[in-house]
């Protein structure tokens, strides 16, 4: 019996081409409610993105990929990046510059931006945030930075980042975390938090972020826009956003 579904936001409840949530899966996630389902976001982007859930209450959120997770009453894990890692990485950026946003709990500051962020923000309507001095950066709680390098980069880069981790949804840029937060780990903090079995959970995702997750939950549901490598371990797999996926798939495995 399914108590727990979580779900990922971008390409999965919502559109990568009306970058809104479709009325068939905001109805659809309010009928589970209804049933007595919990839902739990589990989402790359942080606090300030959550906007195109509308006015939907979840029973908590997985937000930058597990570095920090809430309900509406209270904190249940934050995990951020050491303050040596933050000053190896603004010493690397100035002999090797890119676009780099470091995501407090709040807001995301970047060191500068050029097309590959615009060209981001043009799919997730989510990272309009100027760039600006981030020479305090270093004295912040960043839990999560969006790096907009190569994957040959981002290996290099990470070497020197023993601490942390790395996950790309897209081939523009990598969210490097804390190691110890992912959204495997967020769903294990909610299940705690709620007494649910894993054998009881559910998952909806499309992206190299979702993999470890969707491979984590019981039931894995992958969309059709997801990646290769994240369709294979899916154990449905569904229609797109735009063509009511969350719906078809809540349906087919008799939840709503």
């Amino acid at each position: 019996m399914v108590k727990a579904i979580f779900f990922d936001i971008d390409g999965t409840l919502v559109s990568f081409n009306t970058h809104e949530m479709p009325e068939s899966a905001y109805q659809a996630l309010k009928q589970l409610k209804q049933n007595g389902i919990r839902i739990f976001i589990a989402t790359g982007r942080g606090k300030d993105g959550l906007g195109v859930l509308r006015d939907l209450e979840f029973d908590g959120y997985i937000t930058l990929n597990g570095q920090f997770c809430y309900t509406k009453d209270s904190v249940i894990y934050e995990n951020t990046i050491a303050k040596e890692q933050l000053e190896y990485l603004v010493s690397y950026l100035k002999e090797h510059p890119f676009p780099c946003g470091f995501t407090l709990r709040d807001t995301k500051v970047f060191n500068y931006r050029d097309e590959r962020v615009d060209a981001i923000h043009a799919i997730t309507k989510n990272d309009n945030h100027p760039a600006g001095d981030i020479s305090h950066i270093t004295e912040e709680h960043v839990y999560q930075c969006m790096a907009f390098i190569s994957e040959e980069e981002e290996k290099e880069l990470l070497k020197h980042m023993p601490d942390c981790t790395s996950a790309r949804w897209h081939p523009l840029f990598t969210d490097i975390s804390p190691k110890g937060g992912t959204k495997q780990k967020g769903i294990d903090h909610f299940l705690a938090y709620y007494g649910i079995d894993l054998e009881e959970t559910m998952g909806f995702g499309d992206g190299g972020n979702d993999l470890q997750m969707l491979e984590h939950v019981h039931t894995a549901v992958c969309m059709e826009n997801g990646a290769p490598q994240v369709k294979e371990k899916a154990d449905f797999i569904t229609d797109d956003a735009d063509h009511d996926g969350i719906y078809k798939a809540l349906k087919h495995y008799h939840l709503i």
